[in-house]
C-alpha cells in the first residue's frame, strides 16, 4: 500500500498465540482467556488509530506472524502488516522509526497495544506537536506512545526495557542531545498486571457511562468475567 499521508501511525503487538501474551496476568486468568483477552485489546487499539485522521496506519508485529490474526484484517482499515526487527525493544522501534522515514513520513507515531482504554485525542495530540519528540508517559514509570517528527532521534539504546526507568532514561537521553525538543503527552496507563486488570473494568465502564467510545472490545468482553 503506498504512502498516502504525511503522518504514519504504528501500533506494535504481539502475536496474538495462547500462552505467549500478557503471561503477567497468569494464573490469574487461565492461558486460552488471557489471549482472548489481548485480542481484544488489539481491536480495540487497531480501532483506535482507524479514528486518527489523516494517518497511515502500521501494525509492527513480535515475535511471530503465526496465529493468523492480522491476514483477518478488514483490508478496508488500510493497515500495513510488518514484522518488528530488533534484538530489544529499542532497536525494533528505532527500526521501525528509521523506515517510516526513509519512506518520507514527516511525523511518525508508535503506540503499544497494552492501553485498550487510551483516548485518540492523545494520538492527535501527538501528531500536532511541533516539537521533535512526544512521549505519552505510562503510570508505571514506560510510555504508552513515542512519535518524532522530521527526523530519527536515537533515544533507544541502553534503555533497561521492561523495568519502572524507561521514560526517566529516555528523558536523560533526550535531555543530552543538544537542539532536541520534548513534549509530554498526559499521563496514563498500560494493563500488566491483574490489579491493573481489575481497574481497567471499571475504568471503561465509567468511561461508557460518559459517553466515550474507546476500548469497547474488552469492555464487553471484561463483562463477561468476574474480577
Amino acid at each position: 500500500m503506498g504512502k498516502q499521508n504525511d503522518n504514519a501511525l504504528i501500533v506494535f503487538a504481539r502475536d496474538p498465540i495462547e500462552g505467549q501474551v500478557k503471561t503477567r496476568l497468569n494464573p490469574f486468568l487461565d492461558p486460552r482467556t488471557t489471549c482472548d483477552l489481548y485480542t481484544c485489546f488489539l481491536a480495540d487499539s487497531l480501532n483506535t488509530i482507524c479514528e486518527v485522521e489523516s494517518a497511515d496506519r502500521f501494525a509492527g508485529i513480535y515475535p511471530s506472524n503465526l496465529s493468523g490474526y492480522f491476514e483477518q484484517l478488514d483490508s478496508s482499515l488500510s493497515i500495513t502488516v510488518f514484522m518488528q526487527e530488533g534484538k530489544d525493544l529499542g532497536e525494533r522501534m528505532q527500526n521501525a522509526f528509521s523506515a517510516r522515514f526513509q519512506d518520507g513520513y514527516e511525523r511518525v507515531v508508535i503506540i503499544g497495544s497494552d492501553s485498550p482504554s487510551l483516548p485518540t485525542n492523545y494520538i492527535r495530540q501527538a501528531f500536532a506537536s511541533e516539537r521533535d519528540v512526544v512521549l505519552g508517559p505510562s503510570a508505571d514509570g514506560g510510555y504508552y506512545l513515542i512519535g518524532m517528527r522530521g527526523k530519527q532521534i536515537d533515544v533507544f539504546d541502553g534503555i533497561a526495557w521492561g523495568g519502572d526507568t524507561v521514560l526517566a532514561e529516555t528523558r536523560t537521553k533526550l535531555e543530552a542531545i543538544e537542539g532536541a525538543s520534548l513534549e509530554l503527552l498526559p499521563v496514563w496507563y498500560d494493563v500488566d498486571r491483574p490489579e491493573d486488570l481489575k481497574f481497567l473494568k471499571t475504568h471503561l465502564q465509567l468511561m461508557a457511562d460518559a459517553g466515550q467510545q474507546e476500548g469497547a472490545s474488552t469492555r464487553n468482553f471484561l463483562e463477561q468475567l468476574s474480577l
